[in-house]
């Protein structure tokens, strides 16, 4: 891990600020924020977190849910536990054609709130990074129209680029109400920005619409 990178995270407020709070990564905050002033999470709502590693969310997700909510967390590596009976997370990849069937087998309900935090591993080509992360944000998108309720909420990170609107025209087939956030988490430098879908139109919608096109084919 290049030193100058650790120097930089160990001045970053929010870096220092998560490690005296006890949570496992500062997106927590970001997460945090965004719920705050939008309010598309309540206590006892049922929550998937795609790309949960290392825990942040879910530990966000958990304070925000509470004892009478359900939290399952979603990542391609192993997660450390959390110690509460009702936050479960499994090993998978959300590219997986059968994530979405699996994920909702898990849950006791249908979701509330689908959140997805996911990053493709970053090659220093922008082009090559922005389509990545909008082929992972549109299969987020899938599993959330698998898995929500009715008026459900779905939070996704997204990398500004060409693609970007096209993917939210794909989401506002899906959510009556459509926001883009930069919580103050997020460093200024950075492109990504989390498109916000309110309100999910439904199990029928999504019938009616079939498969959504992503940029590596027809799911």
């Amino acid at each position: 891990m290049p030193k100058d990178w650790v120097r930089e995270q160990k001045r970053d407020f929010y870096y220092r600020k998560a490690k005296k709070e006890e949570y496992r990564s500062r997106a927590s905050f970001k997460l945090l924020q965004a719920v705050e002033k939008n309010g598309f999470m309540e206590p006892g709502d049922v929550v998937v977190d795609l790309g949960a590693a290392p825990g942040g969310w879910l530990q966000i997700a958990r304070k925000i849910v509470g004892e009478k909510g359900f939290v399952l967390g979603v990542d391609t590596v192993q997660i450390e536990p959390l110690s509460y009976p009702n936050v479960y997370t499994i090993v998978a990849d959300i590219r997986d054609l059968e994530i979405a069937r699996r994920a909702r087998a898990l849950l006791p309900r249908l979701a509330d709130v689908v959140i997805s935090d996911v990053s493709p591993e970053v090659s220093g080509i922008w082009e090559v990074d922005h389509a990545r992360q909008i082929e992972l944000a549109e299969h987020s998108l899938e599993i959330a129209t698998f898995v929500l309720s009715e008026n459900g909420n779905f939070f996704v990170k997204v990398f500004q680029g060409d693609m970007f609107s096209k993917f939210l025209s794909k989401v506002r087939r899906f959510f009556s109400t459509i926001k883009i956030i930069k919580p103050k988490a997020s460093r200024k430098r950075s492109a990504e920005v989390y498109v916000l879908g309110l309100n999910f139109k439904g199990q029928r919608q999504r019938s009616s619409s079939a498969s959504i096109t992503c940029s590596s084919g027809l799911l």
